[in-house]
């Protein structure tokens, strides 16, 4: 485990989900691995709080399917399986198609500008080559096509969604080789929108969602044969 985990403290959220989230966090961003052992007393110590707090997060995370209670050995962070990944990116894939077919439609010059900016953006986040900054470039990105939908509903499933995205997309975007089609996706997505080409638009966010399919099936199976 790395030791730049800290507890950011809320004062308005009880101890036990400030933990939550921070335990949460670090297993979707990868900082805690999969398979990774979560030991209450080293993680009390490193987040300088009691065990309580530490269970009471582990079991909520448990629920939420990102750690797993393993006989004699204790809680593990989930494994990323092809079947949890398939079953979240099937729902994102038929949502993202929408959205882009939504927001041609709907998106208002000012939006259509953000999302040139963010194109931009991300751009330049892949020149860095900082997984974090990428990941973070991309879902502002998507984050402004989702809104220019104007949809509630579908803005709530695809927020939904996309915590459990990120863990998936950080696999994504270990694999450099993929960095240049994400530039290219995006802007054919972009330019698409700005034509207000539904048909076009929509295929290339199935494209995009393929795309990444395929790359995290790969990064899954490299993980898997390294251990």
């Amino acid at each position: 485990m790395q030791d730049n985990m800290q507890v950011s403290m809320d004062e308005f959220l009880p101890l036990r989900d400030v933990v939550f989230k921070t335990l949460r966090q670090a297993i979707l961003t990868g900082e805690l691995k999969p398979g990774e052992r979560l030991m209450e007393i080293h993680l009390a110590n490193k987040l300088g709080v009691s065990r309580t707090p530490i269970r009471e997060a582990i079991r909520k995370l448990e629920l939420e399917g990102l750690v797993t209670m393993i006989p004699r050995r204790g809680a593990e962070v989930a494994q990323i399986t092809e079947k949890s990944m398939n079953d979240v990116l099937e729902v994102r894939r038929a949502l993202d198609a929408l959205c882009v077919e939504l927001a041609c439609e709907r998106i208002t010059p000012e939006e259509l500008e953000e999302l040139k900016k963010a194109c931009i953006a991300f751009e330049e986040a892949v020149k860095t080559k900082d997984t974090r900054k990428i990941a973070q470039a991309d879902v502002a990105l998507h984050d402004i096509i989702v809104h220019a939908t104007g949809n509630e509903r579908l803005v709530q499933l695809v927020n939904n969604l996309a915590e459990q995205m990120y863990r998936y997309r950080f696999e994504y975007i270990k694999d450099a080789s993929q960095h240049q089609n994400l530039v290219e996706e995006h802007r054919i997505i972009y330019e698409s929108i700005v034509n207000k080409d539904q048909e076009t638009a929509s295929r290339e966010a199935k494209i995009h969602i393929d795309n990444q399919k395929k790359a995290i099936i790969r990064q899954i199976r490299l993980d898997r044969e390294k251990h």
